[in-house]
C-alpha cells in the first residue's frame, strides 16, 4: 500500500468522526506488517476525558483483533494541515510500534513521512 492510499483510508475514516465539541475531525489508518489496515476516527464525549483519538481507536481495534506488528500510520484532520499525534497517542504508539512510520498530509494533500523517533525521541517504556 502506498502512503497516498493509506492517507486516503484515513480520510475515509475521518468522515465517521464524532466531534461536536471541537469540530476538529481526525482520521487514522494503521498499516499492519501483513498488509491489513485498521482505521479509526476521533470520538468525543461531553465528558472530555471519555473521548478517544483516531490513532488510539485504530491501534486498539488492531490489538483487539490480535494484530501487534505495525509498519505505518497515516493521520489526517479537518484542518488540512499536518496533524501530529497527541502525547497520549504517541505513548500508545511507543508501546506497540516504536519503529512505526508516521505519515501526515500537508497543505498540498501530499504525504509527509516521519520516523516515530523523530516525533518522540525519548520513549517511556518498561525498558527505559
Amino acid at each position: 500500500m502506498t502512503d497516498k492510499e493509506l492517507l486516503e483510508a484515513a480520510e475515509k475514516a475521518m468522515k465517521n468522526a464524532y466531534a461536536p465539541y471541537s469540530n476538529f475531525k481526525v482520521g487514522a489508518a494503521l498499516l499492519c506488517s501483513d498488509g491489513i489496515v485498521f482505521t479509526g476516527c476521533n470520538i468525543e464525549n461531553a465528558s472530555y476525558g471519555a473521548s478517544n483519538c483516531a490513532e488510539r481507536t485504530a491501534v486498539f481495534k488492531a490489538v483487539s483483533e490480535g494484530h501487534r506488528d505495525f509498519s505505518a500510520i497515516a493521520i489526517v484532520s479537518s484542518s488540512g494541515e499536518e496533524t501530529f499525534p497527541c502525547g497520549i497517542c504517541r505513548q500508545v504508539l511507543a508501546e506497540f510500534a516504536p519503529d512505526i512510520r508516521v505519515i501526515l498530509s500537508n497543505k498540498e494533500n501530499a504525504p509527509v513521512s516521519y520516523k516515530f523517533q523523530e516525533i518522540m525521541p525519548y520513549i517511556f517504556s518498561l525498558e527505559n
